[in-house]
């Protein structure tokens, strides 16, 4: 048989620095560093991103070796994110990656991250991949979108947001009640304790299989505004209620505009892919609807649904296959379409 290719998957593209091993299409090891640093201002800052990064490379690459019981001369290839992601930040995982690629002499392949989101399926598991082609409503902070994936390389965006992310609606939200970030799983905690029909918010619309949430999250706002004015302790004693409702609101949307999908493509297999498929309601509720239409499904293992180097391994195993390398004056982009 012949040898299984073992990889470093460097994941850098926001605020988590991630490092993971893998050999073939398993994963040996999966570290993620978290930054504490943004909580204090609310959100990841750009510059702080990348000093932290700089920081945790070299400590997290190291234990994600050690686990993996790799040395790095068994390793026949780097891959790491190139984008989309923050500028800084990818520049760190990129040089550390290229550096590393230069002194083993072994093929560098740049990943990207979208795609990554995507190929976590393909990570193996108990369960068998998706069958091509599938449907995968990919939801992050930064980015919504529904792929009809095709193969491992070949993906095609059919609907994406025209304006903020799903991510972005439910941070949004969590500031508005005051939370702390991140903010997105404190909506999802508070949410399980709420009534999902207590407060009416409107779907957005958008049209085809395209999102929208720039105005639900000023429907928030406002709600929000005006409820104070009449009761200043309206959020404290509301908080399950409104984080309910709002949460409903979104993942209905969503899971609206891809069943949509699937049922017109004639696609019968669906699946989730980014830090918001973490989210408890969109995993039960997709997985809930497609049992009831008969369709297929899939959800990435929960450590593999956040920004993290599994993925970005797996996608860099399929781009080794191909041979699809990259050169050392590959830049980082901070945005890279499909």
């Amino acid at each position: 048989m012949p040898e299984p290719v073992i990889l470093l998957g460097i994941e850098s593209s926001c605020d988590e620095t991630s490092a993971a091993v893998s050999s073939g299409n398993v994963i040996l090891s999966n570290l993620i560093a978290t930054q504490k640093i943004h909580e204090t201002f609310g959100g990841v800052v750009p510059e702080l991103a990348s000093r932290a990064h700089q920081l945790n490379i070299v400590p997290v690459v190291r234990e994600a070796l050690n686990q993996a019981n790799i040395t790095k001369n068994e390793l026949h290839g780097i891959a790491f994110t190139r984008g989309p992601g923050l500028v800084g930040s990818l520049l760190v995982g990129a040089t550390f990656a290229k550096s590393l690629s230069a002194a083993l002499q072994v093929p560098l392949i740049d990943v990207n991250h979208m795609k990554a989101h995507v190929l976590a399926h393909f990570i193996k598991s108990d369960k068998p991949p998706p069958a091509l082609p599938f449907l995968c409503l990919t939801v992050s902070g930064g980015h919504t979108q529904i792929v009809m994936v095709h193969d491992h390389e070949k993906m095609e965006v059919i609907g994406q947001t025209l304006d903020d992310a799903a991510g972005e609606a439910f941070d949004k939200t969590a500031k508005i009640l005051g939370l702390p970030y991140p903010g997105g799983p404190l909506v999802d905690r508070y949410a399980r304790l709420g009534n999902p029909a207590a407060f009416r918010f409107p779907t957005p619309q958008a049209p085809g299989y395209n999102f929208s949430f720039s105005g639900l999250k000023t429907a928030v706002l406002y709600f929000i505004r005006d409820s104070l004015k009449t009761d200043p302790d309206f959020i404290q004693k509301n908080l399950n209620d409104i984080c309910a409702s709002v949460q409903s609101t979104i993942v209905s949307y969503l899971l609206q505009k891809l069943f949509r999908a699937a049922e017109e493509t004639g696609i019968t297999t669906v699946a989730l892919a980014g830090g918001v498929s973490a989210n408890s309601l969109l995993r039960h509720d997709l997985v809930s609807r497609a049992e009831n239409t008969g369709l297929n499904w899939h959800i990435p293992a929960f450590e593999y649904c956040t920004d993290n180097a599994a993925m970005i391994a797996i996608a860099g195993y399929y781009k080794y296959l191909r041979q699809d390398f990259s050169s050392l004056s590959s830049a980082p982009l901070a945005r890279m379409s499909l």
